[in-house]
């Protein structure tokens, strides 16, 4: 049944990674553990923390509250079980400044749901919005807490509060995390869009076992058959997953269905795929194809990464083409076509169209991205 490992219990089954078979360049390459290289899947068109952000401060001058004296009001009305209306909560999210607020905000929410849950209120989607502000902060492990939590459930209901959290535990490296949640996600019934497919092949590429490949496989595989929309670094993610995996025919089945195979990541893949499967000559031919490729100065040549190219150089050793394969070679690194990046680093590389603000987690600590707008902007608010 397509889907089916998302049901289970993903923590318990997902903790050895696969061990690669092949030797050699392989083992120091991406195909052994090389999962250091790091991305935002997510562009800031769908996490919108920049606006976000403007809004707060926005909200912050209107206001006129800027001191933390309204989170203290608000701890107080939470101690006295006091009822939380809609507007009142969407102000507290808009002026929460730390992580000290978030505690606040949190228990604000339980609150709120508690009373409201049964009262089929939608006017306002309040998940994507404490998501962002844990994304502000750096909060991904309360993120994926209250998320999973069944007495919010209902409460983020929407795809996007479950992307933002997905994007942020890739972020961290917390894949396991991560996987728990797009079970979570698939049991309530919350829509996958094109995000959440290429957050989830991502998630399982990273993951790199048998249960993470059988799930992104099956996700692939049934959204195909729907007719959904996959975008192309989803398939991307499938088909090196697969080549990690040593199942050489489905990589080759899946990069079948990338209908626009242009791009260096998608190059990369196919002589990888060719040389894995014993097919040298033509691996060769699609070297040769891009030393001769007559581009106009703005347009980058095609790049190789060196582990690519030095696995068909040891694949060639020993063969009539081994001379040719090194003459090649040796033309495209003259010629700066060979980068030292890895198919990983391809992989979770930002593209310029999908370039977003940078928050690094990883160095936040107690400093966050502060978004300073001109003080004619927050007048005209």
């Amino acid at each position: 049944m397509a889907l089916r490992g998302l049901f289970r219990c993903c923590r318990s089954t997902l903790h050895e990674p696969i061990v690669p078979k092949f030797c050699g360049v392989l083992n120091q390459g991406w195909l052994g553990h090389r999962i250091g290289a790091k991305r935002y899947l997510l562009s800031e068109d769908v996490i919108k923390l920049q606006d976000f952000q403007m809004k707060k401060l926005a909200t912050a001058h209107l206001a006129g509250r800027s001191d933390g004296s309204y989170i203290d009001l608000w701890s107080r009305r939470l101690e006295r079980n006091d009822l939380i209306q809609q507007d009142e909560l969407k102000l507290l999210l808009h002026l929460c400044q730390s992580a000290d607020d978030m505690a606040v905000a949190r228990k604000a929410i339980y609150r709120f749901h508690a009373y409201n849950m049964n009262m089929g209120c939608d006017e306002f989607k309040f998940g994507p919005l404490f998501m962002r502000l844990c994304y502000e902060f750096g909060l991904e492990g309360m993120a994926s807490v209250v998320l999973t939590d069944e007495k919010m459930r209902g409460f983020f209901s929407d795809t996007t509060s479950f992307n933002i959290t997905l994007d942020m535990l890739f972020m961290k490296d917390s894949f396991r995390d991560a996987l728990e949640v797009l079970r979570v996600m698939k049991k309530r019934g919350v829509g996958f869009n094109t995000d959440t497919h290429l957050l989830a092949s991502g998630i399982c590429y990273k993951l790199n076992t048998p249960e993470a490949y059988s799930i992104c496989t099956d996700l692939m595989e049934d959204s195909h058959t729907k007719g959904h929309m996959i975008p192309r670094h989803a398939f991307c993610f499938t088909v090196a997953l697969a080549l990690r995996q040593n199942d050489i025919e489905r990589a080759q089945y899946f990069f079948s269905k990338i209908i626009n195979k242009s791009g260096r990541l998608c190059h990369n893949l196919r002589v990888l795929m060719l040389t894995r499967s014993g097919e040298t000559r033509e691996a060769l031919s699609v070297l040769s194809a891009a030393l001769k490729t007559k581009n106009p100065l703005f347009v980058k040549k095609a790049q190789f990464a060196a582990e690519v190219v030095d696995l068909l150089r040891q694949q060639s050793e020993n063969t009539p083409r081994k001379k040719h394969v090194q003459k090649v070679v040796s033309q495209l690194e003259a010629s700066g076509q060979v980068v030292h990046q890895s198919i990983d680093d391809m992989l979770c590389h930002s593209s310029n169209e999908r370039r977003r603000m940078s928050l690094n987690l990883d160095e936040r600590g107690s400093k966050r991205r502060v978004v300073r707008l001109p003080h004619t902007v927050l007048l005209s608010e």
